[in-house]
């Protein structure tokens, strides 16, 4: 028996929540139900959360969070649930399964069944941002080895465990050597652990458009948040059924599942809403927690139920549908399907499998890491960087000289072109001269020097190798 959280929510989130649980304990769902209130009441309670302390309690105790659809008040001053949930209890994973249902939901692509797993705390949503100078404001990218190899295990895992054949990684690591250059790296390290299952990186751009256009040649798609979000929802879209969709949330110790769309308020109380989002999301935490035979059950009995045509109003189309059903009547057709398996539709098989191995990150020794260099970055308003060049070689030393400018990643000095347009931000690196050691007093030295000739330094970087390697970005056109 194994015990999990559930919040019914708001809107719909009630009439769908008990027709998911109706159904999967009809399935065989081995759980026990501990119910809290989340979203809109407790937030206008004046918790601007949306959460209490004591729920919170409930769902780290019992690590499984099964919740509907939610509405956050209009005005400032509430935080997104959510994103708190995902942030707060380290839920690195979001897992969206996106399938065509051709021909009773219409798609252009009636044979795409693929599952996009996205990094979910890191990349640039670690939110890190500043602005530097009157022209430039900057975002941090962060990738971290333990966030790469957390998710990318988590696919291949999810893949042994879906009985799915490949896992595909999308980058853009021909640019972004270094962060997107890291989970590329990565991924071919884990991928090898997993000889059974096929594996192949592309990068992100024509990637995209391969999955837009034949979604039926990936199976898993594994990548970095930025890209994640945007492709899980564009492959969402073209399946033709975005509100029948459900994710999950993944964390080393808690999980989170639920459907993709919306409270729909105005849906409320009067039997219409499609339980479908949320009834994947369960089957998605039936698989996480093992029970992967119940879910199996309960993924065949729903497509069989489509099959049928026994719709709610969301879906129903005159010629296509048999029957135009409400929330409970729809969840009594699954019900009664179960055990059954579709024959138009192609059927799952989950088989019973163990819940997913995911152990815990297991930190490597550390590097030798060498300080080589020096990148300060400058406000200057004029645009001509051999002007600029003039002004900071001032700061020189015996030992230290300027090696490059660049403005916006690009080479502009030395030998740049007249025709690059420059802003006010501006990378001048420092190397030592003739190969010597570079200390921290030198950087130290470089800033006192660049604060008595009025340079404004606004930021930066230590250049380092770890083993050897040069771990920094080259200017473009170096």
């Amino acid at each position: 028996m194994r015990k999990i959280t559930i919040a019914k929510g708001d809107g719909i989130g009630p009439e769908i929540m008990d027709a998911t649980l109706k159904i999967i304990l009809a399935a065989g769902a081995n759980i026990e139900i501990e119910e809290i209130e989340v979203g809109e009441k407790v937030y206008l309670s004046g918790n601007t959360s949306g959460i209490s302390e004591a729920s919170w309690d409930v769902i780290r105790r019992n690590k499984i969070f099964l919740k509907a659809p939610i509405t956050t008040p209009q005005g400032g001053g509430y935080k997104s649930l959510n994103v708190t949930t995902r942030k707060f209890l380290g839920l690195y994973a979001n897992v969206r399964p996106c399938m065509s249902l051709h021909p009773y939901v219409s798609t252009k692509h009636p044979i795409m069944d693929l599952v996009i797993i996205r990094e979910n705390e890191e990349d640039l949503y670690a939110g890190i941002e500043h602005q530097q100078t009157d022209e430039v404001v900057q975002c941090l990218k962060l990738i971290s080895r333990p966030g790469c190899e957390k998710i990318v295990r988590y696919a291949f895992e999810y893949a042994k465990q879906q009985n799915r054949k490949k896992v595909t990684c999308f980058t853009k690591d021909n640019i972004m050597k270094q962060t997107d250059g890291l989970f590329h790296k990565v991924f071919d390290e884990i991928a090898a652990e997993y000889p059974s299952i096929e594996n192949e990186h592309w990068i992100i751009d024509i990637g995209a458009a391969k999955m837009a256009e034949t979604p039926e040649m990936f199976d898993v798609i594994v990548m970095p948040n930025l890209y994640g979000d945007i492709l899980s929802d564009v492959a969402a879209q073209i399946t033709g059924s975005v509100g029948m969709a459900g994710s999950s949330n993944i964390g080393e110790t808690c999980a989170m599942f639920e459907a993709i769309h919306g409270s729909a308020p105005r849906r409320a109380g009067q039997n219409l809403a499609n339980p479908s989002g949320l009834l994947q999301g369960a089957i998605l935490m039936l698989n996480h927690i093992g029970q992967s035979e119940v879910a199996e059950k309960v993924q065949n009995a729903w497509l069989k139920t489509i099959e049928e045509g026994i719709h709610t109003y969301d879906i129903y189309k005159e010629g296509t549908s048999t029957a135009k059903v409400g929330t409970k009547e729809f969840a009594d057709a699954v019900i009664k399907n179960l055990g059954e398996k579709p024959s138009l539709l192609k059927p799952v098989n989950f088989g019973n499998t163990a819940a997913l191995n995911l152990p815990k990150y297991q930190r490597k020794p550390a590097q030798k890491k060498v300080l080589v260099g020096v990148d300060l970055f400058v406000h200057w308003s004029e645009s001509n960087p051999n002007e600029l060049a003039a002004i900071v070689q001032k700061l020189e030393t015996a030992e230290v000289s300027l090696s490059m400018i660049t403005n916006r990643g690009i080479k502009v000095w030395p030998n740049g072109f007249e025709e690059t347009f420059c802003t006010d931000h501006w990378r001048c690196r420092f190397k030592p001269k003739n190969n010597a050691a570079f200390e921290k007093t030198s950087i130290l030295n470089l800033l006192e020097s660049a604060l008595t000739q009025n340079i404004d330094i606004i930021k930066t970087e230590n250049l380092y190798e770890f083993d050897g390697i040069s771990a920094y970005s080259l200017g473009q056109g170096q």
